[in-house]
């Protein structure tokens, strides 16, 4: 079976992370970049199921030049090849317009199954695989913890607040995971050299059939128009045990209604 995983180049989650003013998206050049890590378990889950089924893993991603970097780790793990959708147009792009230029690249796939993480870490809209499934006429299976694939069929178990349920879908189907999925891989020497074989296809606006007036930051349904700089931490309240140190922590916590 062929499968499509999206990833996401992201700014490390141990960095400082910081919105442009002049526009205030994210400031990409500002933190070290990273493979988004629920997104490397959606590449583990495609390569054990081609491992186990045969195959191949195809990574795509939306992002800029150094987007690339994430591509060549995913090749690395073991995907076979990859796609970047890379247009200065798309820059600024909210959840609707990415939704919509990752359908039109995975239409110009052949695949049985697409895998995406449950939300990225910097946008955080966890609505992109939804939108997607909807762009792509496909059944979607969200949250998922576990997935086997018998014939043209998936079996998932779906975490929720209750619990977990059990779904079935028809292939081909949208399945995004959580972090309980599994543990990825960590990419080996020899993946590390082999990726820098692997082809890497890259595709515009023009190749994907989007209208430039319906994408980037100027024509995005959503925008941020003003925000502010985390103010700084205060020192925290002392509190002198002289014999009513716990009634003073408690009316501190009942004061910040904590208790």
């Amino acid at each position: 079976m062929d499968i499509a995983v999206l990833i996401k180049q992201v700014p490390d989650t141990y960095s400082e992370r910081k919105l442009r003013e002049q526009d205030w998206t994210l400031d990409r050049d500002a933190a070290d970049a990273v493979l988004d890590e629920i997104d490397s378990r959606g590449v583990e889950t495609a390569l054990q199921l081609t491992e186990a089924k045969g195959g191949e893993v195809t990574v795509v991603t939306m992002g800029p030049d150094r987007a690339t970097e994430t591509l060549r780790k995913a090749l690395a793990m073991g995907a076979h090849k990859a796609v970047h959708v890379l247009d200065d147009g798309l820059a600024g792009s909210d959840a609707l317009q990415t939704s919509a230029a990752l359908a039109a690249a995975i239409r110009t796939l052949s695949v049985d199954l697409v895998i995406a993480g449950n939300e990225s870490t910097d946008g955080r809209t966890g609505s992109v695989p939804s939108m997607l499934a909807e762009r792509l006429g496909l059944p979607q299976v969200t949250s998922v913890r576990t997935l086997e694939i018998d014939g043209t069929t998936l079996r998932a178990e779906r975490v929720h607040d209750g619990g977990y349920s059990e779904v079935t879908a028809s292939l081909p189907a949208v399945v995004s995971v959580i972090e309980k999925i599994n543990e990825p891989r960590y990419p080996n020497f020899k993946g590390i050299m082999a990726a820098k074989k692997k082809p890497v296809s890259t595709l515009g606006i023009g190749d994907l059939g989007l209208d430039p007036s319906t994408t980037g930051l100027a024509n995005a349904a959503s925008q941020v128009l003003d925000g502010a700089a985390r103010p700084p931490r205060t020192a925290g309240e002392k509190v002198a045990d002289d014999g009513s140190g716990g009634t003073k922590v408690a009316e501190f916590l009942a004061a910040a209604r904590l208790i």
